[in-house]
């Protein structure tokens, strides 16, 4: 297999005016790729795959379908957040899938976390080719590979959105336009698509989505408070100016319960834990030094908002020994 490589003449891509030649490079390319034939993205609502939507959209509109599967494990108020932007704003070609109950059925009782992960990884394949087959004159595939997926494959990318599609669907090319640009420049290229910023700069996020930080076997309930934990705690850390510097921020549940009183009764909760970590590069990562005061709001929220819990804790272990998800 040909292995892809990065000009060493290629101008790092840091303003919007290099940004632009770059886009209108890309739209003249696919142009050519892709003539009067239709595309098919998963898109996640992820940076790489929505700036390859929105790129794609500004070159060939309609011939691009979208395909947007809602595993249930997204965060709050992310499926809406994809269907508003890309199909009533972009006017894109988008096929919404909920298939919550699918994913969340063939979960049920599962602890190992590779287990988890490897269920939700196939499962999501197998959606993803049973909408594919629905449509037809579909002949490229788009995703949203960027170049340190090829370095760390040795140029061979295990593609992470659709790996493991059948040949048979009919696909006779890969479109993927942001293949030699590294993260940073595909957020320069984003918002000089005109993305919004929380898309653009949206944190780092597992591809088992909260199925990880819903730690052990995923109920639903836990899940839901996994949620709900998570959106208070984005909410806080906006409103205190901490987004953008705090690299990556959320709350996991472990699968276990403690004692604690409501309503002047004893009753068994769970406990929501607090993780916020700076790194540069994912590989160490350290726990920034947040305000005492923030801590007791997001902790007063979410035991007041969140159902069936009971305690907050704060995660002060860095990276090494701890990794940075719980799973």
């Amino acid at each position: 297999m040909e292995i892809t490589v990065r000009p060493e003449s290629m101008e790092r891509i840091t303003t919007p005016e290099l940004a632009k030649q770059f886009i209108d490079e890309q739209v003249d390319e696919v142009r050519k790729q892709v003539g009067d034939k239709k595309v098919l993205l998963a898109l996640s609502g992820g940076v790489d795959s929505s700036v390859v939507a929105a790129l794609l959209i500004k070159a060939i509109g309609k011939q691009l379908v979208c395909v947007h599967v809602n595993h249930g494990l997204l965060r709050k108020g992310e499926p809406e957040q994809v269907i508003s932007l890309f199909r009533d704003e972009l006017d894109a070609n988008l096929i919404y899938v909920d298939a919550a109950d699918r994913f969340l059925k063939k979960l049920e009782g599962v602890e190992e976390p590779e287990k988890k992960r490897e269920i939700i990884g196939e499962e999501f394949v197998r959606v993803f080719e049973e909408e594919a087959r629905k449509l037809e004159g579909i002949d490229f595939l788009a995703q949203g590979t960027i170049y340190p997926d090829i370095l760390e494959s040795d140029g061979v990318k295990a593609h992470h959105n659709v790996g493991g599609l059948p040949e048979d669907i009919g696909f006779i090319g890969l479109v993927e336009p942001v293949k030699l640009l590294y993260k940073d420049e595909v957020r320069v290229v984003g918002t000089a698509l005109g993305l919004p910023d929380n898309m653009v700069y949206r944190q780092p996020f597992p591809g088992p989505g909260l199925g990880v930080r819903c730690t052990g076997a995923i109920t639903r309930d836990r899940l839901e408070a996994v949620r709900e934990s998570d959106a208070i705690l984005r909410e806080e850390f906006a409103e205190a100016g901490l987004e953008g510097k705090v690299w990556q921020y959320f709350t996991a549940i472990p699968d276990i319960k403690s004692t604690g009183i409501k309503n002047n009764k004893r009753y068994m909760g769970w406990a929501v834990i607090i993780r916020a970590v700076n790194t540069v590069d994912a590989v160490t990562a350290t726990v920034p030094e947040l305000p005492l005061s923030l801590l007791f709001k997001i902790r007063d929220r979410i035991i007041n908002e969140v159902d069936g819990v009971n305690r907050v804790l704060f995660d002060m272990s860095e990276k090494p020994v701890s990794t940075i998800e719980w799973e």
